[in-house]
C-alpha cells in the first residue's frame, strides 16, 4: 500500500519506518524542515533503539521519504495516519489538541477523493466526532473521507518491537463493516496474520484504550511505591515483597517496579488527561483513585530529596552531589517529566552543586536545565562527591565497580532510587547505601 504519516515526532517517525518495514510505500510529513532533513538523511532526530538503522534502510530503498508539504502528502495516498503530539495543557490536566486539529484542517482541503484518516494520537474520549466533522466540512471529498482510531501502545526503547509485534491491535470505527476497516486490515495484514489479537470497536472505546492502559500502569507503579513507604517505616524490603506479590497470577510482577516513580511524555499526561476528561463527563468520582496515584508518584521525588538531606546532615547547601541519570528511563534521550531531573533541580535550589551524567540525554538536559553541571563519564562525575544518587536505571551504572570509585568520592554515600544496584557489593566496598523502600 501507499500511506502517509502526518507528524514525525517519536510516534510518527517510528510508525513510518515500521510501515516501510512491512512493505508499504510511506511518506512522512512534518512541518519542521530541520526534522524532515534529518529523517531524509537516514537518521532519527531523537534516540530510539535500532530506529536509525531502520530509517536508513528504507530511505535508501526508496520505500520511505519525508516532506513538509501537506499537498504532497494528500496526493500521495488514500490512507493517512496522524501521529502529532497532544501534550498536557500548560497549567492544566487536559490535553492540548491544537496540533491535531491544525493537522486535520491543513490536510482536509487537499483531500480530493475517498480517503481514510487514521488517528494514532492520544486524545480525550469524544474527539473522533470533532475530527470527522472537520474533515467533512473542509475536504472536497466530503463524506467520502472516513475516520478511524488506531491507538498506539509504544514503550520508549522498545517502540519498533511494539509496532511490528504488538500485544494487541485496536481499530475503532464509526460504524461496522466500514471501508476504513477494510483499508486498515490490509495495511496491518502481516501483523494480523502473525496472530496478533485484533480488537475492532467503536470510536469511544478505542479513544479510551491508551489513556486507560497508562492510568492502570501508573496505578500499579504507585501502588508498590505506596507499599514502599510502609516498608521504610517498618524495616521491610519492598523489592522482595514485590517478588512475593508478583507470583500471584492475578497481580503479576511486570511493571510493578518500586523506586523513584514514573515520568516521560505519556504516563503522567495520560493519567491527568483521563482524570480531567472523567470530570468533564460528570464521572470525576470514578477517577478519584487516580489523583492519589499521581500524588504518590510525586511523593517519591520528595522522598528522594529528603533522603539526600538526611545523608548530608540535613543541609545540601555547599555540598557536591552526583546524579547518575537524566532521562526518565534507560535507553532513551527523553527527559520529559524526568524524576531524575526533578530531584536534581530541587537539590540545586537547596544550594547544592549538582553534577548530572547520562549516556544519551545530556544534550536535552542542558537545554532545559542549564543551571546544572554535566559530565559524560559516570566515574569521573563521582570525583569529590559528597553524595551519589542513582536515579535512572541504565544497565552500565549497575556494572560500575564500587571499589573503583569509592576513593574518588569525598564521602562514599549512595542512594539507589531504582533498586538495581547490588547493595551488598557496594557496602563491602565501603559505601553507605540507602534504597527507597529497603532497610
Amino acid at each position: 500500500m501507499k500511506l502517509t504519516v502526518i507528524g514525525c515526532g517519536y510516534l510518527g517517525a517510528t510508525h513510518a519506518a515500521c510501515m516501510a518495514e512491512l512493505g508499504h510505500e510511506v511518506l512522512g510529513m512534518d512541518c519542521d524542515m530541520d526534522k524532515v532533513a534529518i529523517l531524509n538523511s537516514g537518521k532519527a532526530p531523537f534516540h530510539e533503539r535500532d530506529l536509525d538503522d531502520l530509517i536508513a534502510k528504507h530511505t535508501a530503498s526508496g520505500r520511505l521519504k519525508f516532506t513538509a508539504s501537506y499537498a504532497e502528502a494528500a496526493a500521495f495516498a488514500e490512507l493517512h495516519f496522524i501521529g502529532v503530539g497532544t501534550p498536557q495543557q500548560p497549567g492544566e490536566n487536559t490535553y492540548d489538541l491544537s496540533h491535531l486539529f491544525s493537522a486535520v484542517r491543513q490536510l482536509a482541503p487537499r483531500i480530493k477523493g475517498p480517503a481514510v484518516v487514521a488517528v494514532k494520537s492520544t486524545v480525550p474520549v469524544g474527539t473522533a466526532p470533532r475530527v470527522r466533522d472537520l474533515l467533512h466540512e473542509f475536504a472536497p471529498a466530503g463524506n467520502a473521507t472516513e475516520v478511524a482510531w488506531n491507538p498506539e501502545f509504544l514503550r520508549e526503547s522498545c517502540a519498533i518491537e511494539d509496532t511490528l509485534r504488538p500485544d494487541r491491535l485496536v481499530l475503532g470505527f464509526e460504524k461496522e463493516h466500514s471501508w476504513a476497516e477494510a483499508v486498515l486490515r490490509q495495511c496491518f495484514g502481516k501483523i494480523i496474520e502473525a496472530g496478533t489479537p485484533t480488537i475492532v470497536t467503536d470510536w469511544a472505546t478505542a479513544e479510551l484504550a491508551k489513556a486507560s492502559a497508562n492510568a492502570f500502569l501508573a496505578t500499579k507503579i504507585s501502588f508498590i511505591n505506596a507499599v514502599a513507604e510502609v516498608c521504610e517505616a517498618s524495616g521491610a524490603d519492598v523489592t522482595t515483597l514485590a517478588d512475593i506479590l508478583g507470583h500471584d497470577t492475578r497481580i503479576g510482577r511486570r511493571g510493578m517496579r518500586p523506586g523513584l516513580g514514573f515520568g516521560g511524555g505519556c504516563l503522567p499526561k495520560d493519567l491527568r488527561g483521563f482524570m480531567a476528561r472523567a470530570g468533564e463527563l460528570g464521572a470525576g468520582q470514578a477517577a478519584a483513585v487516580l489523583r492519589e496515584v499521581d500524588a504518590i508518584n510525586n511523593r517519591r521525588r520528595e522522598r528522594m530529596v529528603d533522603l539526600a538531606r538526611e545523608q548530608l546532615d540535613g543541609d545540601p547547601a555547599g555540598k557536591q552531589i552526583t546524579i547518575w541519570g537524566a532521562a526518565f528511563k534507560p535507553d532513551t534521550d527523553d527527559i520529559r517529566d524526568s524524576p531524575a531531573l526533578a530531584v536534581a533541580q530541587k537539590l540545586h535550589e537547596l544550594g547544592a552543586t549538582v553534577t548530572v551524567t547520562d549516556p544519551r540525554a545530556l544534550d536535552n538536559a542542558r537545554k532545559t536545565h542549564p543551571e546544572l553541571d554535566y559530565i559524560d563519564d559516570p566515574i569521573v562525575a563521582v570525583q569529590d562527591s559528597d553524595l551519589l544518587l542513582h536515579l535512572t536505571e541504565w544497565p552500565q551504572y549497575s556494572h560500575v565497580d564500587p571499589h573503583r570509585i569509592a576513593s574518588r568520592a569525598a564521602s562514599p554515600k549512595v542512594i539507589d532510587g531504582r533498586g538495581t544496584l547490588n547493595t551488598e557489593t557496594w557496602r563491602e566496598a565501603g559505601w553507605t547505601v540507602r534504597s527507597l523502600g529497603r532497610p
